[in-house]
């Protein structure tokens, strides 16, 4: 049975096409107009619809690189149902490396956005229009940011049975229970029904290849749970470890710090995570993992004051050994089949 034609904005994509679709966004001052660029992928036999957003920030990169090559996917051709990709969301703060756009506000703080608010209510409204009220699953896609870095995990509400099984189809190395943040896209699309998996993985304005490939993975895994893509044998795979709280270890003094423990390392209450030191190695402060659990994100600069965030800690269920988290997901994706593709 062939689809209907999937309408987006002006356009009428039908069945069995991809199609680039630029939505009007902004005018600029320097009369230049501002789009918010999606690619779908309408297949021929009807099925689920999906988005994949990055760059909702727009200095957060990985997620525009996974969505890149998931585009490229060969098995894109079976697809079915809708793919809805939007590599960048803040396009302007994609240009000047930034997180924030031009009138310095937060993209991912605004949604669900208005059509006469500022520039960027009127993206999040367009984009709440156009993408989520089309799209009845998303995935969301972002990194650390300010000099901090994170390992591959989802956010998501798991108190969601059908978001939970989402991101544990996922399987990134950690699920963690997060609180949704006021005027976030997770909580618009979330008001609306919508499950929503958020990605995290990486450095801002740095590819992390790891953490490419456990997203670009992640999100096909997705797409073969909810019927987009044909089932396939996943052979072993990584554990994916369920993480109801998570807490910041903060900076003791201001300083100077030392060698650190790893992101994805797993730590125990009391453990060392660093020293903390001033310039002349007359003051020097231990830091201590307040609880047990797997260092989510660090900071990645050596220079603090007293107060910054350094080390994100999530409390896990379950036992996990050390090495556990990272290696065994390295291990599976230095397979080809996740491996960049050849030009």
């Amino acid at each position: 049975m062939k689809q209907e034609p999937f309408i987006i904005g002006d356009v009428e994509v039908a069945a069995g096409s991809r199609v680039t679709v630029d939505l009007p966004a902004a005018d600029l001052y320097i009369h230049t107009g501002m789009n918010l660029t999606a690619h779908v992928i309408h297949g021929r036999r009807p099925g689920p619809r999906l988005f994949v957003s990055a760059a909702l920030h727009g200095d957060e990169i990985n997620g525009v690189e996974i969505v890149r090559r998931l585009l490229k996917r060969k098995v894109l051709a079976s697809l079915k149902g809708t793919l809805v990709a939007i590599p960048v969301v803040n396009s302007l703060g994609f240009i000047h490396q930034s997180r924030y756009l031009p009138d310095r506000r937060d993209l991912n703080r605004v949604f669900p956005g208005s059509s006469n608010g500022s520039l960027a209510a009127r993206l999040a409204h367009l984009f709440m229009e156009e993408i989520a009220a089309r799209c009845p699953h998303g995935i969301d896609l972002h990194s650390g940011s300010n000099h901090r870095s994170n390992m591959p995990h989802i956010r998501a509400a798991i108190d969601d049975e059908q978001t939970r099984r989402l991101a544990s189809a996922f399987g990134a190395p950690v699920v963690v229970n997060a609180k949704i943040l006021d005027g976030s896209l997770r909580e618009a699309v979330s008001e609306r029904g919508i499950p929503v998996l958020l990605y995290e993985a990486g450095e801002a304005l740095r590819f992390d290849e790891l953490s490419i490939r456990t997203g670009m993975r992640g999100i096909l895994a997705v797409m073969r749970t909810i019927g987009m893509l044909p089932q396939k044998e996943r052979k072993g795979g990584s554990s994916v470890f369920y993480s109801p709280t998570s807490k910041w270890v903060r900076a003791p003094i201001s300083g100077i710090v030392g060698s650190r423990v790893r992101t994805g390392a797993v730590v125990g209450k009391g453990d060392l995570l660093c020293m903390v030191s001033d310039p002349y190695g007359e003051v020097e402060e231990e830091v201590r993992a307040p609880l047990s659990g797997v260092v989510l994100g660090r900071l990645e600069l050596p220079l603090v004051y007293r107060g910054d965030a350094m080390f994100h800690i999530a409390v896990l269920e379950g036992d996990v050994e050390g090495a556990e988290l990272i290696e065994a997901l390295a291990t599976e994706l230095s397979q080809d089949d996740y491996r960049q593709p050849s030009p």
